[in-house]
């Protein structure tokens, strides 16, 4: 087969996907918790008014849906579009993201929107200063062994977490533990605004410790959001394994031939990761759709229900969850020579 006829096909089935992504984001946008990402991207276009060909792939994942966005920019105008179509009716919206301030921007002009910072980042700053300033580095890890501990109360009291209950109506034990870790917020805060405090008068903190310290003191509200919110994890990590396939992708294939082709890479990526977040086979799911595809002329299927997991039925997941059987060869293919 011909590269042109294969990429002929691929433009030609890809409206066969439009009507489930746009299921996906419907769905999604009903949500009040996500994790975001995004990481670079190659589409080798020649598009007017753009230079390079850099794009950015972004990532959302809510708890039923991973949808990417291909998009020629970084700017915060890309998360700002797409939650501007949040539900009215959500109060409170959780973004769990790094410190990038597309994001800061996108809580600033969406007012529902709470920005949950990452503590692996936090975490990561101390490391790379540590190994960089050798004679900083008994400081730098002291604190990576405070964000331990924090670590550590968290995951005992998620433990003991009901997420039935309110954080008034939780046992005992959960009540301790979250107690526990309130505390230990609140002296690391303590502890940071005592150095940098002290700072403006002694000039006793090496410049890396000032700039680790200040992001942290700026970033102290976002880092803990997690305590009152039980079910926002603490680190974006989530997020950033949904990035992991698309970027073993681009390793071997660079990126994306065109708009179409990266826009089709998007939906597939989409589709694919929702679908094995649901605990679906992707092959065995592709065959089904792309099959009533075809039986319906070449065209979308008019009931999607059966191959969007939360619409689908209990045996239907029990089905799509196994991988496809093995199919039997016709007779015309069964009496075909053999090699000899």
């Amino acid at each position: 087969m011909t590269l042109g006829t294969l990429t002929g096909g691929l433009q030609k089935i890809a409206p066969l996907f439009e009507p489930l992504v746009n299921e996906l984001v419907k769905k999604q946008l009903t949500k009040d918790l996500f994790h975001n990402d995004e990481t670079g991207w190659k589409v080798f276009e020649i598009i007017e008014g753009k230079t390079g060909y850099r794009w950015w792939l972004w990532v959302t994942q809510s708890r039923s849906v991973v949808y990417y966005i291909l998009a020629p920019s970084r700017s915060g105008d890309i998360p700002i579009k797409y939650f501007s179509g949040l539900d009215k009716h959500l109060e409170q919206v959780i973004v769990v993201c790094d410190r990038y301030k597309g994001y800061i921007r996108l809580a600033r002009e969406i007012p529902q929107i709470i920005l949950a910072f990452c503590w692996a980042h936090v975490r990561r700053d101390f490391l790379d200063a540590a190994r960089s300033y050798p004679k900083l580095e008994a400081w730098m890890l002291d604190w990576v062994e405070l964000i331990a501990e924090l670590y550590h109360l968290n995951k005992q009291r998620l433990k003991e977490w009901d997420e039935t209950k309110s954080l008034e109506t939780q046992n005992q034990d959960f009540k301790q533990h979250h107690q526990a870790l309130a505390q230990a917020s609140q002296k690391m805060k303590e502890r940071y605004a005592h150095l940098l405090e002290a700072e403006k008068e002694n000039k006793n903190l090496e410049r890396i410790q000032c700039k680790i310290l200040n992001s942290l003191n700026n970033h102290w509200k976002g880092l803990m959001v997690f305590v009152a919110n039980p079910q926002v994890p603490m680190d974006n990590n989530i997020a950033e394994r949904r990035m992991r396939n698309p970027g073993m992708g681009r390793k071997n294939y660079y990126g994306s031939g065109s708009q179409w082709s990266a826009r089709l890479a998007a939906m597939m990526f989409s589709l694919f990761q929702t679908i094995l977040l649901w605990g679906l086979n992707p092959h065995h799911w592709l065959h089904d759709y792309l099959d009533a595809c075809a039986n319906n002329g070449g065209q979308p299927p008019s009931d999607i229900r059966p191959f969007i997991p939360w619409m689908m039925s209990e045996s239907r997941k029990q089905q799509l969850s196994k991988p496809l059987p093995e199919l039997t060869a016709t007779p015309l293919e069964s009496e075909q020579p053999q090699s000899p």
